[in-house]
């Protein structure tokens, strides 16, 4: 297998340059013979293979431009200028064709409008004056085309400060629209919905506040708007500084995430806009740890292309728009080559991250987050978040905890719970055989460091769930009412369980009446009963369900009742040191009062 990270420290601006042009190496051969398409893979989206093909030719963009921009090598324009001269061509084969409303060819725009904005010597003025008409008229569709109502207004903005830069039609009233209805987002405290819902994801720093980072660096410093964007992406630094981990990794949630390193797109954004929100020490450490642990990660197919998935190729994880040629918006991540080497993002050396409190909330996106001095694993404890049009949304945005190190697990079915995959989750059954999870919150609440949350299983079988941190620990209650009989499956974190091997070192678990717990060398994962008798069970879940780890095990608690009211609650811990899991194991936290007096009052 082709690992174009292989021999790379990534480290220095030279290393990343390297990167840039080693990850566009092995789609050269990609390109079609008129050079509009690149063809990554075989695999299908929701959106047909011309625009696919778009999306391999135009998302490399977003690393190639930044490159050039800071005075680095790209030996293949030619192949650029070709398929910009071929795909805006109505008469050419290769023509990438009229975009309707809402269509995917307007996201692509975007790669092109910011090669206009930073290296028209090398796509523009090469072309003749017809060739220079042909793609501003095929960019300038954007302005009379319908775009979601989300971070896509970003795409009209973009190709219309492409188009000003160069001199040729743009469209300043719509531009300023897109900008008006942008700011509608604004939710406070450095943070934005991804539209008119309630959906805050990794969007918001490597969309809603890159594109506005690019903006403030265009725009001027007598533009209201470019001050206020920095502004809001400082306030946003200080929050998304906890969706990190020691190592770089950072917390798998929501969707996109087959896009990789774009989760550490933001702090290059920064730089590249010279907003220093942090020391810019713990700004370049924070983005090239994030990258480092990406190049341990096995997410390239063999020849070398990037794979659709997560830490390894799954196409069971992938949205219904993820093309072969998608994982490459992962190249937003190198915006900070624009800048000179002598720039204080280059010059500094990398800095850890600071200390960062143990526990903290983070209301907008329903989220409290939890650490140790380590900073060896963050889990963020969440609730409030749906977004039903996504593929495995439950398990993108619904579940009671997601971890840098044990990740989540998404179902490869319904049926049974070794298909159901249910880690972070209470799943519920009416036959013991097909199970539901929370898949959406009919309401949530975040107070005191408690996140509290109301959902429904079936329409008759209603849930309240509180969840609260205790140290490394944390707590699940939940309050049914149901009226019908259920099975209920409570499971911890999922555990990768390499080392299951004969000849190698088997896990060690225990199961029993109230307690299921697992140890391998990549850590322990239990769950401990705090209010009744469920069952334990350590469940090896079918295979690549687990983001981070194609084969794992979860300890489970499983029971039965008849319909009613009932109060379960549970603790559970999972830590990757195995010596730290064990110590803790022996301190299981004990149901908070205010919990006690509930439960006794409804009794």
């Amino acid at each position: 297998m082709i690992n174009p990270f292989a021999d790379n420290n990534l480290r220095s601006r030279a290393d990343l340059q390297k990167a840039v042009l080693d990850l566009f190496a092995p789609l050269k051969s990609r390109f079609s013979q008129g050079s509009a398409r690149v063809k990554v893979g075989d695999t299908g989206a929701h959106f047909d293979n011309h625009a696919a093909e778009l999306e391999g030719f135009a998302r490399p963009l977003w690393g190639i431009v930044p490159l050039a921009a800071g005075g680095g090598d790209f030996p293949y324009w030619d192949l650029y200028r070709e398929g910009l001269i071929n795909g805006t061509n109505p008469e050419h084969p290769e023509y990438w064709g009229t975009p309707d409303d809402y269509d995917q060819r307007l996201v692509e725009m975007a790669a092109i409008g910011l090669a206009l904005l930073m290296i028209p010597e090398h796509i523009w003025h090469p072309l003749s004056s017809d060739e220079q008409k042909n793609l501003s008229q095929w960019l300038g569709m954007i302005n009379t085309r319908k775009v979601v109502d989300s971070n896509w207004l970003w795409f009209r903005v973009l190709v219309n400060l492409g188009l000003r830069n160069v001199g040729a039609e743009y469209d300043s009233d719509g531009m300023t629209q897109a900008l008006n209805r942008f700011d509608d987002f604004y939710l406070g405290d450095g943070w934005y919905s991804d539209g008119n819902n309630n959906q805050r994801d990794y969007y918001i720093p490597f969309a809603m506040h890159y594109y506005g980072l690019i903006y403030a660096k265009y725009a001027g410093d007598d533009d209201k708007r470019a001050q206020l964007y920095r502004e809001r992406a400082t306030e946003f630094a200080q929050e998304f500084i906890h969706w990190f981990d020691a190592d770089g990794a950072a917390l798998p949630f929501g969707r996109s995430l087959t896009y990789r390193f774009a989760q550490g797109g933001f702090p290059g954004a920064l730089a590249f806009a010279d907003v220093e929100a942090l020391e810019w020490g713990i700004i370049k450490g924070l983005a090239l740890r994030h990258l480092r642990w990406w190049a341990k990660q096995p997410i390239f197919n063999p020849d070398g292309t990037l794979s659709i998935g997560y830490a390894y190729p799954n196409l069971n994880m992938a949205e219904q728009y993820n093309s072969p040629g998608s994982p490459y918006w992962a190249m937003k991540f190198f915006l900070p080559l624009a800048l000179s080497e002598s720039h204080p993002f280059w010059q500094a050396d990398e800095k850890p991250l600071p200390q960062l409190p143990s526990i903290k909330e983070e209301p907008h996106p329903y989220m409290i987050f939890c650490r140790d001095d380590s900073n060896s694993n963050v889990i963020a404890l969440t609730g409030g978040q749906s977004e039903p049009w996504i593929r495995h949304a439950a398990e993108k945005y619904a579940k009671f905890a997601y971890s840098t190190a044990f990740g989540f697990s998404i179902p490869i079915g319904r049926r049974g719970l070794t298909q159901t995959a249910a880690d972070s989750m209470l799943a519920i059954s009416d036959d013991g055989e097909f199970y539901r999870v929370r898949e959406r919150t009919l309401d949530a609440k975040l107070e005191n460091d408690i996140l509290w949350s109301k959902w429904q299983a079936m329409p008759d079988v209603e849930v309240e769930t509180w969840l609260i941190p205790v140290s490394l620990w944390h707590i699940r209650v939940h309050h049914i009412r149901a009226g019908r009989p259920i099975w209920t499956a409570e499971g911890g974190f999922s555990l990768d369980r390499t080392g299951d091997n004969p000849i190698d070192r088997a896990g060690d678990g225990k199961t029993g009446t109230g307690v299921a717990c697992a140890t391998y060398p990549s850590g322990g994962s239990g769950i401990v009963d705090l209010s009744g008798e469920r069952e334990g069970q350590v469940l090896r879940l079918d295979p690549n369900t687990n983001l981070l780890y194609p084969r794992t095990v979860l300890p489970t608690l499983v029971a039965q009742y008849p319909s009613g009211d009932y109060w379960l609650s549970c603790a559970v811990l999972a830590d990757p040191s195995l010596e730290k899991w064990e110590k803790l194991w022996q301190d299981v936290p004990e149901l908070p009062d205010f919990i006690k007096m509930m439960m006794q009052h409804e009794h």
